[in-house]
């Protein structure tokens, strides 16, 4: 089952973002101030979840009053509301989740902290991508190959960025097919910056690895060439 989650963060005009990303949602979960987000691309929350320290009183209740659930939870909680929303579209059956407003807010703690939930969610057996205007971030994870799968398709276009960064330790046998500088059963290691920057050939690439955890970062180049000519436009 796809399920999309809308957090707090900076969340893209609608038209912004890939069409893949509201193919097939089944459900739609928003995290706290992520209520707004939903609303803002036209999508009607299934469950709206958090402490309720970032979201708008009169939207929350207005949800409420139009039969969606509300789960409010303590503001002294060791869960941050993101991964509040994650963990519920997983109970619900979710094995493919998108994350929408989960980068770009004011604080980078919270960007990473979103970041680590890859892994919660691929230690549960789903697949979880965080999408925003430009990227698109996904794990390999090969050290359970039951769990995370040891292979994963990046879909593009020609001259696309993706970059390749060991998230827990070393990440060995890493094959790709499609990128520009091809790795051929290598290891990537932790710190040096082999990974960054690769290229797609043409509209699909493959990334596999035998062992490790790897962080695939698609960034798309039409967008990054876009802002660069007009900044401040965002």
């Amino acid at each position: 089952m796809n399920a999309l989650i809308v957090g707090n963060g900076r969340v893209p005009p609608r038209h912004s973002l890939p069409g893949t990303v509201f193919a097939d949602v089944s459900l739609v979960v928003a995290a706290d101030g992520g209520a707004a987000g939903c609303e803002a691309l036209g999508l009607r929350p299934d469950l709206v979840v958090g402490d309720f320290d970032s979201a708008d009183p009169d939207l929350v209740a207005r949800l409420a009053r139009d039969g969606i659930p509300v789960l409010r939870v303590p503001a002294a909680k060791d869960e941050s509301d993101l991964e509040l929303a994650l963990a519920a579209a997983l109970d619900r059956g979710a094995d493919r989740v998108v994350a929408l407003g989960a980068l770009g807010g004011t604080r980078i703690e919270h960007a990473l902290a979103a970041i680590a939930l890859l892994q919660v969610a691929a230690d549960r057996g789903a697949d979880l991508a965080i999408v925003d205007d430009r990227s698109t971030l996904r794990l390999l994870d090969c050290d359970e190959p039951d769990r995370g799968g040891r292979a994963i398709t990046i879909e593009g276009e020609p001259g696309d960025y993706v970059s390749l960064l060991p998230a827990a330790g070393d990440v060995r046998g890493v094959v790709t097919d499609g990128l520009r500088f091809p790795l051929r059963d290598e290891a990537l290691r932790p710190g040096p910056s082999r990974g960054l920057s690769n290229e797609l050939l043409g509209s699909t690439a493959s990334v596999r690895a035998r062992s490790g955890r790897l962080l695939v970062v698609h960034t798309r180049r039409s967008v990054v060439e876009a802002a660069a000519q007009h900044p401040g436009e965002e």
